[in-house]
């Protein structure tokens, strides 16, 4: 069997969402070194806010100071913190309930070892010297060994409130596409598109899985499909994607290959954007020294009649 192929990924994208008033004031208070929070028709406090009453599904608006400072109701220490995270050396995670509220607010605890951290601690936040309007205006909590903090008196009004924000999401990852995908992926390099048969229903899948979704037994059986095939449905991109070197507007269709039992992805070119259609038949181009299809281009065959691959949809 040959050596399961494994890579580091990376995915990563800018998330942005608008704020609105109960979120716009928690987050514009803590650029102003204030914790709001939002009090229930009950009179609970919740911090951090949220919008509607999580019992009663009512709407609540009405804002509260809380204090900086709150108790360490249960942690976990971090040993080894990765990129983005709050703290470069060592932490706890910690949820703390700040004086006042009736709920915990989880964030990093600076503390030289797990030794000196418990439940039942105190603690007060440590804020940024640069704030934003973000929760990382919170630079963390510190061990504290005093009593409760003192409001400032805010009342959730402010200036230039925050109205949304973009935060960066990013997972870093390991991938490993499993004894099947590892076969298709080295046929792919002798440009041989190669899937496998279903014992049961004899579908032949591409990529394979390794097993059937449909009758869960494992599959082996090696099926060369294509290199031809048929557009089954298809998008018009308009929206360049970063590091991708295609111009817009482009087509992403779902090719169902000859002899297959499911349409895979690939780009079509070749042909006018406008002039893609469903049962359009594509052949592969390869760019040098490739190890997979550039894109698909038409074959210059009539179409395929809908009853071919009406399934494959």
């Amino acid at each position: 069997m040959p050596e399961v192929l494994k890579a580091p990924l990376v995915v990563e994208f800018p998330f942005t969402r608008s704020l609105g008033p109960v979120q716009s004031a928690f987050l514009t208070g803590l650029r102003e070194r204030v914790v709001l929070g939002v009090r229930t028709t009950d009179g609970r406090t919740l911090v951090p806010p949220v919008e509607y009453d999580p019992v009663t599904a009512e709407e609540i608006r009405d804002l509260v100071e809380v204090a900086p400072t709150g108790t360490v109701t249960t942690w976990a220490w971090n040993h080894g913190p990765r990129r983005g995270q709050p703290l470069e050396t060592p932490f706890a995670w910690v949820l703390v309930r700040l004086d006042g509220a009736d709920t915990a607010l989880l964030h990093a605890l600076d503390a030289p070892g797990p030794d000196a951290v418990r439940t039942g601690m105190r603690v007060r936040v440590r804020w940024a010297p640069e704030r934003s309007g973000a929760i990382t205006d919170i630079a963390c909590f510190e061990p504290y060994d005093g009593g409760p903090g003192e409001p400032t008196g805010h009342d959730g009004r402010s200036e230039n409130p925050v109205t949304g924000i973009v935060a960066a999401a990013r997972l870093d990852y390991v991938y490993s596409p499993g004894r099947a995908q590892t076969a298709y992926i080295e046929n792919l390099s002798e440009r041989r598109t190669v899937g496998e048969r279903c014992p049961s229903c004899h579908k032949v899948y591409v990529p394979p899985r390794g097993a059937c979704p449909t009758c869960g037994l494992a599959t082996s059986e090696q099926v060369e499909v294509g290199p031809r095939g048929t557009v089954t449905t298809y998008c018009i991109v308009n929206i360049k994607a970063k590091n991708l070197d295609i111009e817009v507007p482009y087509v992403y269709a779902h090719i169902a290959l000859d002899g297959a039992g499911l349409a895979l992805h690939g780009r079509i070119g070749g042909i006018p954007y406008d002039e893609v259609r469903m049962g359009l038949r594509v052949e592969p181009v390869w760019a040098e020294g490739a190890r997979h299809p550039d894109h698909y281009r038409p074959t210059g065959e009539p179409d395929a009649d809908y009853e071919t691959y009406k399934e494959m949809l």
